[in-house]
């Protein structure tokens, strides 16, 4: 009998997953959000990077905008990911800019935002471990894109996590790329490579 592959163990991953974030109160979330920002502010390597990459949060994920605003208000500038399917290019956003619907459902600046090559990246999971591996969406985009701006100048990665989307072990594939941090709401996790 053969082991089911990767790809099918991270859907199964994906199934419990999803099960696990949008079985917590929105209030939790909230709280959750403004305590993982909180955290991501005080990480050193954080502190120096400019642009930082951010993501409009969409079904349960972890509310990207607490930090994404704290950063702009400490003088860091922040893009927001633009689905180029099977790409993700970075457009410089600021409150109050006017967002687009784009791919998956996703609100994105528009094309006329100016492109930016960010140093930091927010990246949203389904699950993660404690070694840096993550379980996205299925599609590759923040592999494709984390890759893509490793080839022009280092990237710092950091997940942003709810504590029960924690799994033992993520199934590795050739093109993941693992997380340099996770924040969650009850503590800051620096990975080891996978």
């Amino acid at each position: 009998m053969t082991s089911p592959s990767p790809s099918s163990l991270k859907d199964q991953i994906r199934h419990e997953g999803f099960a696990r974030r949008d079985a917590l109160e929105a209030e939790f979330r909230h709280e959750a959000a403004r305590r993982i920002a909180a955290q991501a502010l005080g990480l050193p390597d954080l502190k120096d990077a400019n642009p930082v990459g951010g993501y409009w949060p969409i079904r349960s994920e972890v509310d990207s905008r607490p930090l994404m605003e704290a950063l702009l208000k400490r003088g860091q500038d922040v893009a927001l990911s633009q689905i180029l399917h099977p790409h993700l290019s970075w457009r410089l956003w600021r409150p109050g800019d006017v967002l687009v619907k784009g791919g998956f459902g996703v609100r994105e600046p528009g094309p006329d935002a100016p492109e930016v090559f960010p140093r930091a990246l927010l990246v949203p999971l389904i699950a993660f471990d404690r070694r840096g591996g993550r379980v996205g969406y299925g599609k590759g985009h923040f592999d494709r894109a984390i890759a893509a701006l490793e080839a022009q100048h280092p990237i710092l990665t950091i997940g942003l996590a709810y504590a029960v989307q924690e799994i033992e072990a993520v199934p590795v594939e050739d093109h993941d790329r693992p997380l340099d941090v996770i924040v969650t709401e009850a503590e800051l996790i620096r990975t080891q490579p996978v």
